[in-house]
């Protein structure tokens, strides 16, 4: 989300220098109020990106908690400003008849809105098309990652507003939105690309490329090998805030000095770069954990698990493979080097 204004010092200098010239031309202003209905000619933001003075040109796109100029007449006797309706406070000293300075409300909305911003004062409204942005779209995963070209997948995340799904550089064809979720069908050609969705506010693309689990709430041939002072549920389900994405995880309960091992991993493509997970770690802090592949001990990765999911991706180099292995008996090791923990993972696949 853009956000125009941090509360920084520039920001304040340019707004107290505005108030002092507000109030040194109010007796002048005062004399000139006018007593017809206001209008609008345009709305400005006050400051840029790097917290100094615009020029004041005319925008129709603003975003909440920040603040803008709004130019016209009859301001003067101004009662309420509103943004879709929703108020926002302003403060006297920055009005005058021909010029308004206010920020929109943090929790104006912007979805399913009439896109307006509406002034009234003593003498009349007056309304005047203007869009209040949401923030910037964020993906939280989509399924199923491994859909074939014509399928339909569901795009979980927030911000969904008049969303525009891309899978690589091709437009999909949405059948249904709402602020959290959009159900999308793949184009062909769609394997090995990533998914992206743009609004008004900006552009997300997820990391997993399409068809590349085998993992995503289900295991895609890959068996589990038990026995290593762990146990396990690869069909998690109880708390939400420990799935990354789907309706399940992987949940592992290892000991110290345990592991869990994949056998049979589906076999990757010779042109996928590694392998990528989602992981979280119950216990608060880092913790180490080893990954490795085909039981090798002298190249294994050793990563850093916290208490929120991170993406891990660990190119085949690290595993002292010169290429994709292609052997159909591959297994991946996830070894906890640390004290007891229990971890969970998701949307475990290869990468391109």
């Amino acid at each position: 989300m853009k956000n125009f204004i941090n509360k920084t010092f520039k920001y304040f200098i340019f707004l107290l220098a505005v108030t002092v010239v507000w109030t040194a031309c109010r007796n002048d202003d005062d004399e000139k109020i006018s007593t017809s209905a206001p209008t609008i000619n345009l709305v400005a933001a006050s400051v840029d990106e790097n917290g100094q003075p615009t020029d004041l040109s005319s925008i129709t796109v603003g975003y909440a908690n920040n603040v803008y100029i709004i130019k016209g007449t009859g301001f003067a006797t101004l009662q309420h400003v509103y943004f879709n309706d929703y108020e926002s406070y302003f403060n006297p000293n920055l009005v005058t008849d021909n010029t308004i300075i206010v920020t929109i409300n943090e929790k104006t909305p912007y979805a399913n809105v009439n896109n307006k911003l509406k002034l009234v004062t003593k003498f009349g409204t007056v309304e005047y098309d203007f869009t209040v942005a949401p923030p910037a779209p964020v993906i939280d995963g989509f399924q199923s990652v491994n859909a074939a070209d014509g399928d339909n997948i569901v795009i979980k995340g927030n911000y969904f507003v008049n969303p525009v799904v891309k899978i690589g550089d091709v437009q999909a064809t949405i059948s249904a939105t709402s602020l959290t979720e959009i159900t999308a069908k793949l184009p062909a050609g769609s394997q090995g690309k990533k998914i992206s969705v743009t609004t008004l506010s900006g552009t997300a693309t997820y990391g997993s490329e399409i068809g590349t689990a085998f993992y995503d709430d289900i295991l895609y041939g890959s068996t589990v090998n038990s026995g290593w002072g762990e146990t396990h549920d690869i069909a998690y389900s109880a708390d939400p805030l420990n799935i990354k994405q789907g309706e399940k995880s992987i949940k592992l309960d290892i000991s110290a000095w345990s592991g869990f091992q994949f056998d049979n991993a589906p076999s990757f493509p010779a042109a996928a770069k590694g392998i990528r997970f989602y992981a979280k770690a119950t216990t608060a802090g880092s913790q180490n954990m080893q990954v490795m592949i085909n039981n090798n001990w002298g190249n294994r990765a050793t990563i850093d698990i916290t208490g929120d999911f991170q993406e891990y991706r660990i190119p085949w180099s690290t595993f002292g493979l010169s290429s994709t292995p292609t052997a159909s008996s591959t297994n991946i090791i996830f070894f906890n080097q640390g004290n007891a923990n229990v971890y969970y993972i998701d949307d475990l696949g290869y990468y391109y």
